[in-house]
């Protein structure tokens, strides 16, 4: 008599013991990454308290104030994650033409009746609380952009009908954006669409022709307008400008030499004190550095790259093609903040002001980023669904 496959004592058929494994493997994907995000997220609530609160002092009266904001956008994080969790991410791709349209129409709206703050009307302010049309767009475009390729996965690799209409959609959202100014999310948003793009089965030929006709655009963008270039400078010699445009990345790098291996302990930064500017927002990993050393710029890395590698397990075990690109630019997004976020701070790469995802303050980066962790964890369910 022929005995009933098992599977870890359960007695199951081969497939039911295929499809068990497939959802404990899922299971602990998902308890990983919702560990190392709540890692994430709590370094960034000392790290900011650490790095604001003498500046938080010295010019509102309060050093607990960005304490307290990060703590509250945390909450309402953790509540939108939830709610990201709570229903089959496929039900999106029906609100996904809704949603880019209404991310469209408040980049247009900011740019009206948005504050300006730096020269760059960004963000809509009201009540003391600010909130970032650019960051809803992020998300909006790879919720279109998956979409878009789900439905029309056989017309993909057709230049009119599978390339350029996600290319025009992707060029309004960015020149909107850049028009705010903001190159840095302009960028971001091209690199994520390319890539979600090119993985599913554009011409790399499409790609660079694009790239290629870009080039003067770039140019004029970067090299023609004063304080672009003037980063673009600084970043090749800030010891050119040292009070000037170099100032932020060499008190960034002294933060950075000043560290060593073991730190100068907690809470004992001295470039916070007025010399770094921005130094709980997008220069917070500078001072990770330079209190907790080489050892805490390595957990933080390595926390990072464990999300990424979660994600990446997502992407690769999601069996339908929505959900996989979903994830994909997911992961493409987060880690290109965290690639461009770092490598500003080490004077890899140029200051593009975005924030370094769950440590940096902000309130609007921090809970989108916080839905997408919400999202990751909700295609890690595929296949639960009724």
């Amino acid at each position: 008599m022929l005995q009933t496959p098992s599977c870890k004592g359960f007695s199951l058929e081969p497939e039911a013991c295929s499809l068990k494994r497939y959802y404990l493997t899922m299971r602990n994907i998902r308890i990983s990454l919702f560990l190392i995000t709540f890692f994430l997220v709590c370094i960034g609530i000392v790290m900011i308290y650490s790095a604001s609160s003498i500046y938080a002092w010295e010019t509102l009266g309060d050093t607990n104030y960005y304490l307290k904001r990060q703590l509250l956008y945390v909450g309402i994080g953790c509540l939108f994650m939830l709610l990201a969790m709570s229903f089959d991410y496929k039900l999106l791709r029906r609100y996904a033409k809704p949603l880019f349209v209404v991310s469209l129409f408040l980049l247009v709206l900011v740019l009206i009746l948005g504050r300006e703050a730096g020269g760059a009307k960004r963000w809509f302010k009201a009540f003391g609380f600010s909130f970032q049309p650019s960051e809803l767009m992020q998300v909006s475009l790879i919720i279109y952009l998956a979409d878009f390729i789900s439905r029309k996965k056989n017309l993909i690799f057709d230049f009119w009908r599978g390339f350029v209409p996600p290319l025009l959609l992707l060029a309004s959202a960015s020149l909107l954006v850049l028009i705010q100014p903001d190159l840095g999310t302009a960028f971001l948003l091209v690199v994520i669409a390319f890539i979600m793009l090119f993985v599913s089965g554009v011409s790399l030929s499409y790609i660079g022709l694009c790239a290629f006709i870009s080039i003067p655009a770039l140019y004029l963008l970067i090299f023609r307008v004063p304080y672009r270039r003037a980063r673009v400078l600084a970043f090749l010699n800030p010891w050119l400008d040292p009070k000037g445009s170099g100032f932020q990345l060499i008190q960034s790098q002294i933060a950075l030499a000043s560290g060593g291996v073991f730190g100068l302990g907690l809470g004992q930064s001295k470039q916070k004190l007025f010399y770094l500017p921005a130094a709980h927002t997008d220069f917070i990993f500078s001072i990770i550095v330079e209190e907790l050393g080489l050892l805490g710029a390595l957990l933080v890395i390595t926390l990072f790259i464990m999300f990424i590698w979660q994600a990446v397990l997502i992407y690769c075990n999601t069996p339908d093609t929505f959900g996989k690109l979903l994830s994909l630019g997911i992961l493409s997004m987060i880690g290109l903040k965290v690639c461009i976020n770092i490598g500003a701070s080490l004077g890899f790469l140029p200051t593009k002001g975005l924030p370094l995802p769950f440590i940096s303050y902000g309130g609007t980066s921090l809970i989108f980023d916080m839905i997408c962790v919400g999202l990751l964890l909700n295609i890690s369910r595929s296949g639960e669904y009724p």
